[in-house]
């Protein structure tokens, strides 16, 4: 990873450069007292369910689009995010499997078990079987629904598997991270598939097709052979732009006077990332739909920094719960919206969607009782007050406990230990180990921070395991308030202290070798009958694939390691 020279500006300087002027001091528009979703669900006005498209990216640092004053070309969210609704106080979950959970569940992790890290290709576990998903609400609804793209919530049994959520068609890959030419994943040494899934069948016809592209051909051809008079649902959860680094060479070409080249390869994939937005837009027009429509866009967590992304400036990186993980890139988009092109800081969470898409199809939420969602289209649409307060980060009880916590410093309520963070009104709380804090200016400015910046990395995080930071007038976490406001910390403490009361166990089995690839075929997929819990063993000798192509990834995987190995050592050393 980058180190940088601290030396050359001042905070002073900093704003003069404008990556510090953003007007962060808007009111917090939140209501006093949060409501229940229910309450809120009064149908719209439009004369027919709108058509939903739901566009989910991967790894999206916060400073990694145009209008966030990016040096990464994003013409399209551009256009679409100014003519639409911009979520400047968007929030979403520092990485893969927790967001797309709470989107599809409407639930925090606590609710559902899956509070701790993310879903292993070899993990017997899945999103819980008793949840209703938001596809399924949609499919009472009349929707007809799609997903393209990362699902990443588990498959080791095929109960677990999208077409058996509420999709009804899925091309993409099961697990979290693989090669976007030939779609291998590797889960470990010698543990590798192929992970492109076209239903519930293994697509290895597609092999060879840049990712990015796959997926915004198959949104067209979706939308060219449905009616526009029914509505449709399309879940396009896009793999860009998650490592491996990898983008056509023309797409590379704009970048070439990038320094870095982690970031010039990173900047070429959210470029044909954003170019693939324009194309299913154009699609919408194309084939009826755009008109009575509804887009929105969402990162899934924040950027990687030491694989080319930037959450400038913002604190921390992907993985961590400083608001450099956490704070998520949203808009919506629609002909629908009454106040159109306007930025709105309206307090708005990942599990909001849920609610608020089933509310636009006019479906039917009283049968999902206990949402930790809220419907937020009144706020996003009309300007209204948002009517979430608070926003549960996460509370993860197996993330390694920090070595100065302890249940004293919690005022004997809360073992300040444990990783947790809240934020409640204009407060956010912090406890445990919450994950690298450094604040990483744009890697392609290499003599850039500030002597705040050389300051708080120095001193901050010694010997602590609690954090208080008024959010709203300190976006960028530099001044923790926790003991000047021991009062305020006290209050997040218990609202900490409730959540945990409604928490269910973890959900993290210990992983299966029954899952090993080459048990089925050469690619991942469920290994175990829908019988079979989640102790399944498994057992016999791996099955000799029949598939040609199966040989062939072999050279595909050696490739793909070290693909992967040198983009790492370029990161790192540049």
């Amino acid at each position: 990873m980058a180190v940088y020279a601290l030396t050359g500006f001042s905070l002073v300087s900093l704003l003069s450069f404008g990556y510090l002027s953003w007007d962060w001091m808007k009111p917090s528009l939140v209501a006093d007292v949060a409501t229940d979703p229910m309450e809120k669900a009064l149908p719209p006005t439009f004369s027919r369910p709108p058509h939903i498209i739901f566009i989910l990216t991967d790894d999206q640092g916060y400073h990694d689009v145009g209008y966030h004053g990016s040096d990464i070309q994003t013409p399209t969210l551009d256009r679409l995010a100014a003519e639409g609704v911009k979520l400047e106080n968007y929030y979403i979950q520092p990485i893969c499997t927790p967001s797309r959970s709470q989107l599809i569940t409407g639930r925090y992790q606590i609710h559902t078990g899956l509070q701790h890290s993310i879903i292993r290709p070899r993990q017997p576990n899945c999103l819980p079987l008793d949840q209703v998903t938001l596809p399924q609400k949609l499919q009472e609804a009349g929707y007809s629904t799609h997903m393209v793209g990362k699902w990443h919530l588990g498959f080791y049994k095929k109960e677990c598997l999208p077409t058996r959520r509420g999709f009804d068609t899925f091309l993409g890959s099961l697990t979290g991270n693989v090669d976007y030419y030939t779609y291998d994943n590797c889960d470990g040494p010698g543990v590798c598939g192929y992970d492109l899934h076209e239903g519930e069948d293994v697509a290895w016809d597609q092999s060879g097709k840049y990712s990015t592209f796959l997926y915004a051909q198959r949104v067209s051809k979706i939308l060219a052979s449905h009616s526009p008079k029914e509505p449709i649902f399309i879940y396009v959860a896009f793999q860009a732009v998650h490592t491996p680094l990898q983008s056509p060479k023309e797409y590379i070409y704009r970048y070439r006077s990038m320094g870095n080249v982690a970031r010039r390869k990173y900047a070429a994939m959210v470029t044909c990332m954003d170019e693939a937005v324009k194309n299913i837009t154009w699609a919408l027009k194309k084939y009826g739909y755009y008109d009575n429509s509804v887009i929105v866009f969402s990162t899934d967590n924040g950027g990687q920094t030491f694989s080319g992304g930037s959450n400038w400036p913002l604190r921390g990186r992907k993985g961590t719960y400083w608001e450099g993980g956490v704070r998520g890139i949203g808009f919506v988009h629609s002909p629908l919206i009454k106040r159109k092109r306007r930025t709105s800081w309206a307090l708005v969470h990942i599990t909001d969607w849920y609610p608020t898409l089933v509310n636009l199809a006019r479906g039917n939420l009283s049968n999902v009782p206990g949402l930790d969602g809220y419907n937020v289209w009144p706020a996003i649409s009309e300007g209204k007050e948002s009517p979430r307060t608070e926003i549960l980060h996460n509370i993860d009880p197996l993330y390694n406990h920090a070595k100065y916590g302890s249940l004293e410093d919690g005022f004997g309520i809360w073992n300040t230990a444990v990783q947790a963070s809240i934020r409640v009104g204009e407060w956010k709380l912090l406890t445990g180990d919450p994950g690298y804090s450094d604040w990483i200016p744009p890697q392609t400015l290499t003599n850039f921070p500030g002597s705040w910046w050389n300051l708080e990395r120095l001193t901050n995080g010694l010997r602590k395991s609690v954090w208080l930071f008024n959010i709203t007038a300190d976006p960028y976490e530099r001044y923790d308030l926790s003991d000047q406001r021991p009062d305020v910390v006290r209050t997040l403490l218990m609202r900490l202290v409730h959540y945990n009361r409604t928490a269910i166990p973890v959900r993290y089995p210990a992983e299966n070798p029954r899952a090993h690839p080459d048990f089925n075929g050469g690619a991942w997929g469920p290994w175990a009958s829908e019988d079979d819990g989640e102790e399944w063993e498994g057992g016999g000798e791996p099955l000799k694939s029949r598939n040609k192509k199966k040989k062939k990834c072999k050279i595909c995987k050696l490739r793909s390691f070290f693909r992967k190995l040198n983009t790492r050592l370029m990161s790192n050393r540049i």
